[in-house]
Formats: structure tokens, sequence, C-alpha cells
């Protein structure tokens, strides 16, 4: 008797655990990029979040610019902030970087041409002060962020705080930035923004802002056409053994 009430007892014990409900573990979200360069966007995010509350920023903005090849600037991120106004480049790129600001071409590992991007960034910058008006290229700073899977061989001078052009790392960014504005704090007596003027910015910014994904991928389409272009042009075909060399070198059959 007292065995069969011990059994009835467990039976029970064992239906009440196996009904509580289990609680899920709370698991991080994965972050899965839709194109090359959305990991290196999010980790600028990530240290754009970290700026001082006078900041706002702004990010993928497609803009207007019949200066353009392809008749628009496409730009990774706008801060606004009281002492200046930042225009990033983000390059998702690896290897060596070898560049300085006056070369219209910079290397990649030594070997493979790519823009200035100082340059690329110069005619973002312009897309922006036609649409914020009153805005002096002094109170603008252009930044220029590799991954950390790169190595700079460039012009010191983009390294140094005191320029309005830097060349960072995706993982420096909101060092330089803070140190770039507080550099101009002590530099300049009042702040060139006030509160209300970065807020009108952001909002004509954000209007002008073009959304439409036919026009974006259009853009996207041209810019590697213009691209391929470009490195096309870079080679030459040998007229002895008739392979492609480098045309700011000589073909080896040919020396």
């Amino acid at each position: 008797m007292l065995s069969k009430l011990l059994t009835k007892l467990t039976n029970k014990n064992k239906e009440t655990t196996t009904n509580k409900a289990v609680k899920p573990k709370h698991e991080k979200p994965n972050v899965v990029p839709t194109r090359i360069g959305d990991l290196g966007e999010y980790k600028v995010n990530i240290q754009l979040d970290q700026l001082p509350k006078s900041c706002i920023y702004l990010r993928d903005l497609l803009l207007s610019n019949p200066r353009s090849k392809t008749g628009y600037s496409q730009i990774d991120h706008i801060i606004l902030s009281p002492y200046a106004i930042f225009v990033i480049e983000t390059k998702n790129y690896s290897g060596t970087i070898y560049g300085a600001r006056e070369k219209t071409k910079w290397l990649r590992n030594g070997k493979f041409p790519m823009v200035n991007p100082f340059n690329q960034n110069f005619g973002h910058i312009k897309a922006v002060q036609s649409l914020v008006n009153n805005v002096e290229s002094s109170s603008i700073v252009s930044i220029v962020s590799f991954s950390k899977r790169c190595t700079f061989k460039v012009e010191l001078a983009l390294r140094r705080i005191q320029s309005n052009e830097l060349i960072v790392y995706d993982t420096e960014l909101s060092d330089f930035i803070t140190r770039k504005l507080n550099v101009l704090r002590l530099q300049l007596i009042e702040p060139v923004f006030t509160e209300e003027r970065i807020h009108q910015m952001f909002a004509t910014l954000t209007k002008s802002n073009i959304t439409d994904k036919n026009i974006r991928d259009q853009h996207i389409k041209n810019i590697k056409i213009n691209e391929e272009k470009a490195e096309s042009n870079s080679f030459a075909s040998c007229s002895t053994c008739g392979k492609m060399y480098f045309a700011r070198k000589k073909c080896r059959v040919m020396q």
C-alpha cells in the first residue's frame, strides 16, 4: 500500500516538472551585412553613437550633384556639431594603403589603383554646401575611414588632428572626432552653429535625401561602370607580347 502511494507521488512530480514552462535563453541578435560595406558601416555607427550629445548625424544620403559623373553624391555619414560639419567616407578595404593628398590616384598593396578618397569626398562636401547655405569650407572636416584590416602608408599630415582632412581607422573614429572638437573649442571664441541651426541643416539634408530604390540602384551601376572604365584605362597592351601591363610602367619584354 505504502509503495503504491510513493509510486503515485513520484509520477505526479514528474508530470508537474515536465509541464513547467521553460524560459528561452536570451540571445543577442546577429548582424548580417547585406552588402560588402554594411559591416564596416555598422562598426562606424557604433562609433558615432559614442559622440557628445551636442552632435547629431545622418547616414547613407544620396544627394543630387550635377558636378558628379552619375549626377549624384552618395555620402556615408554626416555629423553636425556646434563647431564643425564632419563628412565621412568609409572604405571597407584590406591591405596597405599608399597615398598623399596631392596624388590623384592612391594604391592598395602597392599595385591596385584607387581614386584619392579625399578628392571623392570633396565632391560630397560640395553637394552638402549647395544645400546648407553659408557654410564656409573651413567649418567642414573631411574624414576617410578605413577598416583595421588596412595599414596606412600615407602622408603624415593626414593623421594629425590639426588637419581638416583626416584618415582614420573605423575603431578610432569617435576618438578622432572628439579630439578634433576639443581643438576647435579651444581655437574658436564661440560655436559656429547654434542648436537651432544644426536642426535646420539636419531637416534640409533629410528632405534632400533621395530614397527612391531605382535611382539608388542605377547610381551604383553607374559607379561600377565608371570604375571599370578607369581600371581599363590604367592598363595597356604590349605590342610585342600582347599581354596587359600597368600603364605607368613598361612591359618586361619591352624593357
